[in-house]
């Protein structure tokens, strides 16, 4: 079995805790742990969270890290939850091995663990996942690359700026299927940076944000300044990237491509900032994740997984207004219609 198979298939000061949704009477108590409060991405989860607990009677509390990695504050989240009686767990990992022995201790006193966008390792360490296929996400925006840059793309150099050194589910999943969609060998499905094609200038961290986007585009200018094509875990490093580009005055002649579909990416998308964005959606796998918590309170329903899956696919669409033939996409201004944030 392939690791994407696996995973495709198959104190409080730290906190960012907010007020709960309903009155502490409520009957059913929920928590949702994301990576930070800071990123769209999460903020929009969090209202599809709150919005959901409101409407189903949950009283909701909501815990972040204070960065993108923060994996030590995920812990004690998980840990407040366990303490406080909470009856599911929504989570989206920092560290998704790590964080693994937390939360078997959370489903052994009976909480609920949903994963969100992010697979823990092993996938089957959460009672589900709610999430995004990443691995097609990247494969999207790697084949709309390779068409795009035509002939050209067998002289491409490719600059990877992924998410965190502890390279959680997420970040291997949509590295690697980039860099499948755009034909190269990806040697070991579950490891970035195996590759030997000429072609990868290299790979760098940017705990998804825009300074760790501008930092590692600077670095890997360094390493070859003739790179022509940016692939970024998602959209604030891929505006990162594009200033340090600007900056050197190669903006113009650099293709970005990424993965989000938040409003001011795909905006991005629209001013040719990014070429083209994946585009997930995180309202619905909290929404959703808000639902299998008050079924499983109610009759300890366990969520099922989408057909022919061991995850709950929440979709993905690719977003650009320069389309390629056997590549599916929707234009920016449906993008714009379906973005959040």
């Amino acid at each position: 079995m392939t690791f994407r198979t696996l995973l495709a298939s198959t104190a409080f000061a730290a906190f960012a805790l907010a007020t709960p949704a309903l009155a502490q009477d409520s009957d059913i108590s929920a928590c949702l742990i994301t990576k930070t409060d800071i990123n769209p991405f999460f903020v929009k989860m969090k209202e599809g969270a709150t919005e959901k607990a409101n409407e189903l009677g949950v009283s909701l509390s909501t815990f972040a890290g204070k960065v993108d990695g923060d994996h030590e504050t995920q812990v004690q989240a998980v840990e407040s939850c366990i303490a406080s009686g909470a009856k599911g767990i929504l989570i989206t990992a920092s560290d998704t091995k790590a964080i693994t022995d937390v939360v078997g201790q959370a489903r052994d006193n009976g909480v609920l663990v949903i994963a969100l966008d992010t697979p823990l390792e092993p996938i089957d360490a959460a009672d589900a996942t709610f999430a995004t296929d990443n691995f097609k996400a990247g494969e999207l925006i790697g084949q709309w690359a390779r068409a795009t840059l035509g002939d050209e793309a067998e002289n491409a150099k490719i600059a990877l700026l992924d998410l965190s050194p502890s390279a959680p589910s997420v970040d291997v999943l949509r590295d690697q299927g980039f860099l499948k969609g755009f034909g190269i060998d990806i040697k070991d499905e579950g490891t970035i940076g195996d590759e030997d094609d000429p072609r990868i200038v290299g790979h760098d961290v940017t705990s998804g944000n825009e300074e760790g986007g501008r930092t590692a585009m600077e670095n890997l200018l360094q390493r070859d300044p003739g790179i022509n094509l940016v692939y970024t875990i998602n959209e604030p490093a891929a505006a990162g990237a594009y200033e340090a580009l600007k900056s050197f005055g190669m903006a113009d002649n650099v293709l970005i491509v990424s993965v989000d579909g938040g409003c001011p990416g795909v905006n991005n998308v629209q001013e040719g900032v990014i070429g083209a964005t994946s585009q997930q959606y995180p309202l619905l796998m909290a929404s959703k994740g808000i639902e299998a918590i008050v079924q499983y309170a109610k009759d300890g329903t366990l969520p099922q997984p989408s057909e022919g899956l061991d995850f709950f696919n929440t979709g993905v669409s690719l977003v650009t207004d320069a389309p390629v033939e056997g590549v599916p996409s929707i234009s920016v201004e449906e993008g714009l219609d379906r973005c959040w944030g």
